[in-house]
């Protein structure tokens, strides 16, 4: 502990709580958040170890805020600090966002509240490429990085190849080429007890195990099953961050599963966006809504709120199981090149997975009954324009975008 005053476990609890009801503005307003009143106010860690814990988070699949709240709750007082720091990061959104997906699937189709969601949807739109520029600008350094993602975003957008095959796809070719890219750092031995790993993950496992068993055992095939397994799948494979992840997910329900539209994709992002906590929470609204669609364990809003409830496991206990898991190697793992280069060659795939699910997402909002529709086309377009050039925040280009939204869709 190098911070100058040990908390109490109730003052850190707290403080997770309390950052899961201000942690508006996504992933880098959120690290900003907790780095400054972890190292300069609260002074629980020094600089180098926060650091430490942002390269696990940005490493690992998953939401990287999620993951150093994690961390720094195992950094306090271990695996029982770190399980209750994400659970008060998380509860804030999570149940104010299932207000929110219950108002959406009863109200959203009165003609204010879908004027409203359509300029939303809008702004979303600009977030989406607002984020996709963003992090071009940080992956895409080098001529193979820009190669692999220009691969994967045609690919995803002609052949529909799955993402998974895009992801090792881009991790083999990353390696492939690594003798054409520069060594960053010396190979470092990595002193990691694997016993404890290996339990951890079988603890982790067994709580995953037992929603499935109960779904295979009473409800074989159901849309909670498959579900659960998909949504599993794509957080341990998440890797790039939330946007990624929403837009494996997006291409899962809309184009292969049928269980929601684009239109409900974009509604649940610019929903999750404006709540606090992570915006991963939007694969929470997908289970809301396609439960909803589909209630096949009772009234629509039973349904909804199960598969919720197994979206949210489902999407966050690899984080959970991996940083528990991995936090005692954290100094060891950020410096092992070739791990690097791999990872390197998976974020420049998930660039062109952004890049291919923008433009859906476009088409879904901006073009209906094959016409372009002007006003969202503008709504989006001055976001973008005030957002990429920080004229305005997050908060209040969603609360923009719901206004114009109202007065002109």
């Amino acid at each position: 502990m190098s911070g100058s005053e040990r908390p109490t476990p109730w003052a850190a609890f707290g403080y997770a709580l309390r950052l899961g009801c201000l942690s508006f503005g996504g992933p880098a307003a959120q690290i900003a958040l907790i780095s400054h009143e972890v190292i300069e106010v609260r002074r629980w860690l020094n600089a180098a170890a926060f650091s430490r814990a942002l390269s696990l988070a940005m490493l690992l699949p998953g939401p990287e805020a999620l993951q150093v709240v994690i961390y720094l709750g195992w950094r306090l007082f271990g695996a029982l600090g770190a399980i209750l720091a994400g659970l008060a990061f998380l509860l804030p959104g999570a149940l104010l966002l299932a207000g929110l997906s219950f108002a959406y699937m009863q109200l959203g189709s009165m003609p204010g509240i879908a004027a409203a969601l359509v300029g939303l949807k809008a702004i979303v739109i600009a977030l989406v490429l607002v984020a996709l520029i963003t992090l071009a600008r940080r992956i895409l350094r080098t001529p193979l990085n820009w190669m692999i993602a220009a691969s994967s975003f045609m690919l995803g957008l002609t052949c529909s190849l799955p993402t998974p095959m895009l992801l090792a796809g881009g991790a083999f070719t990353a390696l492939l080429f690594a003798d054409a890219e520069p060594m960053e750092a010396a190979e470092t031995a990595v002193n990691v007890s694997f016993g404890r790993i290996l339990v951890i993950c079988a603890v982790g496992g067994f709580c995953w195990l037992l929603p499935w068993l109960a779904l295979r055992i009473f409800v074989p095939g159901s849309i909670g099953e498959v579900m659960y397994l998909s949504l599993s799948r794509i957080a341990i494979g998440g890797f790039g961050g939330a946007y990624a992840m929403v837009a494996w997910t997006g291409d899962l329900f809309v184009q292969t599963y049928h269980w929601i539209g684009f239109e409900d994709v974009s509604a649940g992002i610019g929903l999750s966006e404006a709540t606090p906590g992570p915006l991963l929470l939007a694969l929470q609204f997908y289970g809301f809504v396609a439960g909803w669609g589909a209630p096949q364990y009772g009234s629509p809003a039973t349904t909804a709120i199960l598969c919720s409830i197994l979206a949210l496991v489902a999407s966050f206990l690899p984080s959970f199981v991996s940083v528990i898991a991995l936090a005692p190697a954290v100094e060891t793992i950020a410096h092992r090149p070739k791990l690097l280069r791999a990872l390197g060659g998976v974020s420049a795939v998930v660039i062109g997975i952004i890049a291919t699910f923008a433009l859906n997402l476009a088409r879904a909002v901006l073009v209906q009954n094959s016409v372009l529709h002007i006003a969202p086309c503008v709504i989006a377009l001055l976001g973008f324009v005030l957002l990429l050039t920080r004229r305005i925040g997050l908060a209040g280009a969603l609360i923009s975008g719901i206004i114009t939204g109202v007065i002109f869709c």
